[in-house]
């Protein structure tokens, strides 16, 4: 008897952590499908491209094959000023497509219907494999109107306002460009996420980091990056709090300039070997000078050196900053 009640109580064991499973991971993809995508899911989407782990299109991480993120104050082909700026995401010849533009269906009823009928994303070439558009692409996000209900969707600038890679990269220059999707590789490359979560719960911390998110606001994005442990603050707003690139500069060359307590490391070593001027930056001058003012010696810190426009910081603060 007691072992035809073990093998009962072991068969209601298994059942259940089936059904938990079946529930945990089965049942939500039929939500995921249906999701609508938010403005933030196609803005994620856009800006980071088709993945920005390791893949095949960018195997050791380096950042490459990647989309570029821009804000516009002129029109590209017309020079005609654009008020408010626009920002578009560049996508120069043989990028991979993000996965929306590639299986169009995930974007959910709405985003779907107008990104092909107004924002033409149908006429993508080479949008169905892995070598992007033969010509590049620029892509930008409009509203519209489906079903009484305004809605978010990607609009191919290229096919409705005649942009071309080159020239919109041209008529932003260096100053609004962002490379977005390079720094969140970044991101996942440094460790970030074993500390740092993207993902405010549903309790008190909309206080502190902002609303928390909704299902549609990661549709596209691969991976999606919830973040590990938060042994540090969830940073998914962190640009609606602190958008100083200043600050974000002293903060990830040494932290304890802006926080004296952080636990976070340096990551001084993304500056590369030369600064902004093309001069070498002498690391341990800096940090003997930083030790004399942490002991009291000097009123100031050392000046934090600005960092070089191909340096790995360039590319992390500026994902950082695209987080509102």
């Amino acid at each position: 008897m007691a072992f035809k009640e073990y093998r009962l109580g072991a068969a209601m064991v298994g059942g259940a952590l089936g059904l938990s499973m079946t529930i945990t991971i089965f049942m939500p993809s039929f939500d995921l499908r249906s999701a609508v995508s938010t403005k933030m899911a196609l803005e994620k989407q856009l800006s980071a491209g088709f993945d920005i782990g390791f893949g095949y299109a960018d195997p050791l991480l380096l950042g490459i094959n990647r989309p570029i993120t821009v804000d516009l104050e002129t029109d590209p082909k017309t020079g005609a000023k654009l008020d408010p700026p626009v920002r578009a995401y560049v996508y120069k010849a043989g990028v991979p497509m993000p996965p929306n533009i590639r299986h169009p269906h995930d974007l959910g009823k709405g985003v779907q219907d107008l990104s092909e009928s107004q924002g033409q994303i149908s006429t993508v070439s080479g949008s169905n494999h892995s070598k992007g558009s033969q010509e590049g692409v620029v892509f930008t996000l409009a509203l519209g109107e489906f079903n009484g209900e305004e809605l978010t969707y990607i609009e191919n600038a290229s096919v409705t306002k005649g942009w071309t890679p080159d020239a919109t990269l041209a008529a932003a220059g260096d100053k609004n460009t962002h490379l977005i999707s390079k720094g969140k590789t970044e991101f996942v490359v440094q460790g970030c996420w074993w500390c740092h979560t993207l993902l405010p719960e549903q309790t008190q911390d909309w206080q502190a980091f902002g609303a928390p998110p909704y299902l549609g606001d990661f549709n596209g994005e691969n991976p999606t990056a919830f973040g590990s442990d938060r042994k540090a603050p969830d940073i998914l707003h962190v640009a609606s709090r602190n958008s100083s690139r200043e600050w974000m500069m002293m903060h990830f060359f040494n932290p304890r300039l802006v926080q004296v307590n952080s636990i976070m490391p340096r990551f001084d070593y993304l500056w590369g070997d030369k600064d902004a001027q093309g001069n070498t930056i002498d690391f341990d001058k800096w940090r003997a000078e930083y030790k004399e003012y942490s002991e009291g010696k000097r009123t100031y810190p050392p000046e934090v050196p600005d960092y070089a426009p191909d340096s790995e910081i360039r590319a992390l603060i500026d994902w950082v900053l695209s987080l509102k």
